[in-house]
């Protein structure tokens, strides 16, 4: 089956920052940047996507257009073994499962999307109406619809699926981001936000801090899914793997900037006497719980149909943003079914898809409807729910733990001069540059020494209550 390919460098860029622009970077990484002080944060953040991530980047990019593979293929290729093996089938499993909660919040955000579009703020806004929205039948319905839409993505291929998906949406959720921003930043108060977020308190930088901004960093970049290996293996192969990682990288940083003079101003122009303490740093927090409550006190100014249509605005830019990251991680496993099995888009998509559907109704039942699903384990002194164990196992944790087999595999099994002479066809400066020396020092040593601390540290504090850091 011959291998399909972006058109251009600028079909894989788009996608690739599609994967990376979710719903983390727009809504919590402001107000992690905003408690732990501001600009320091951002700088520190943009210090990690360019030093630490860039180079496991450039070594996926590098990876998957070698062997023209899905993960599963490339670590069998070139490993050659059955431990090799073995990681490739945890680096399908892991977007696999990501998916599956990441398309339950997808629902969870389409149907905010529709609310705010018929005009229903109120509930939005209401303390309970999360709780209820969550647990009613009309969830079923917005996953039919988000299921629908992205099957109808997938199924047209690189191509006429993803690359022409992200070439709308990508620059559609730029324009919005930008357009809201100058919105918020009119608004009373607004500045106060600004000044929270970019002026720089470096005594906030503890370990615990710097901890958070590197894993903020990697898991943005959609790092160890897999999802580079599988649209690193679409890149024509001349093209210039550095550029397009270097561009990806600042565009999500862009993005997270351009975040946090969104959310913080419209958060201050809602309550100017507000305490950071007070905000969430999760993503579900602030999407469903708090941002609705700053669009409802919207209705004083510019009226109820302003403020339905700046809510919609709102929650259509994080939609496409979650839509265009769900993309990107279930094309791993469907590559990977693609080629390992011989079989066409679409048998996959089906195959995969009815399996991902049911974990995704049961993790959608696990909020309080099924008791069983609700308080699935206990561990780390805390009942977990379904959705808790699949987010904690493979987000939280596996994560870390593929980032660092990823580095060993490409340093010391694929071997360095390997990966430079993929990097350098398509950029023959890389060749003998400080950073040819900086990428193979740092995938070789300090980059997977410090996931293998990440990870053992969230072993410990998830699953035994126990920070061994901080």
């Amino acid at each position: 089956m011959k291998r399909e390919q972006f058109s251009s460098s600028l079909g894989f860029i788009l996608a690739a920052a599609g994967s990376a622009v979710g719903i983390g970077n727009l809504v919590a990484f402001p107000v992690m940047a905003s408690k732990n002080g501001g600009a320091a944060f951002l700088i520190m953040y943009a210090i990690f996507v360019f030093f630490i991530c860039l180079p496991v980047m450039l070594a996926e990019m590098s990876l998957g257009r070698h062997t023209r593979q899905n993960p599963l293929g490339a670590y069998t290729e070139i490993g050659q073994n059955r431990a090799w093996r073995t990681v490739g089938w945890l680096s399908v499993l892991t977007p696999f499962m990501i998916g599956v909660f990441y398309l339950v919040i997808t629902v969870w955000i389409a149907g905010y999307l529709g609310k705010a579009i018929l005009g229903q703020l109120d509930q939005l806004a209401d303390p309970e109406g999360f709780g209820t929205f969550i647990n009613s039948n009309e969830l079923f319905v917005y996953m039919a619809l988000v299921v629908g839409l992205t099957f109808l993505i997938l199924q047209g291929g690189v191509k006429k699926g993803i690359e022409k998906a992200t070439t709308i949406l990508m620059p559609t959720l730029f324009i919005m981001l930008i357009a809201l921003v100058i919105y918020v930043l009119t608004l009373e108060n607004a500045m106060l936000g600004v000044k929270f977020f970019l002026i720089p308190d470096f005594t906030k930088l503890t370990g615990e801090v710097l901890n958070g901004a590197l894993a903020q960093a990697f898991f943005s970049l959609s790092l160890a899914m897999g999802i580079l290996i599988t649209y690193g293996s679409y890149i024509q192969k001349h093209d210039n793997i550095v550029s397009a990682g270097k561009t990806v990288a600042g565009l999500s940083l862009l993005v997270a900037c351009c975040s946090g003079l969104l959310i913080l101003p419209a958060v201050f122009s809602f309550n100017p006497d507000i305490e950071m303490s007070e905000l969430s740093t999760s993503s579900i927090g602030m999407i469903f719980m708090f941002l609705p409550k700053i669009f409802l006190a919207l209705q004083a100014d510019i009226g109820y149909f302003g403020a339905s249509f700046i809510a919609a605005f709102f929650f259509l830019l994080v939609f496409f943003a979650a839509m265009t990251s769900l993309v990107s991680i279930i094309e791993v496993p469907v590559a990977s079914v693609m080629d390992g099995k011989g079989v066409s888009r679409r048998k996959a998509l089906f195959i995969l898809g009815s399996v991902m559907v049911v974990l995704a109704i049961v993790c959608a039942l696990s909020f309080g409807r099924i008791d069983f699903l609700s308080q699935l384990l206990h561990y780390g002194g805390v009942d977990k729910s379904f959705f808790d164990v699949i987010y904690d196992m493979f987000y939280e944790t596996i994560l870390p733990l593929n980032g660092f087999l990823l580095c060993l595999f490409v340093i010391y099994r694929w071997k360095k001069h390997n990966l430079d002479a993929e990097i350098c066809d398509g950029n023959s400066t890389f060749s003998g540059s400080l950073l040819q020396k900086y990428v193979n020092l740092s995938l070789g040593t300090f980059i997977p020494g410090i996931l293998a601390i990440i990870f053992i540290n969230t072993v410990s504090t998830i699953y035994f209550g126990k920070n061994l850091l901080f």
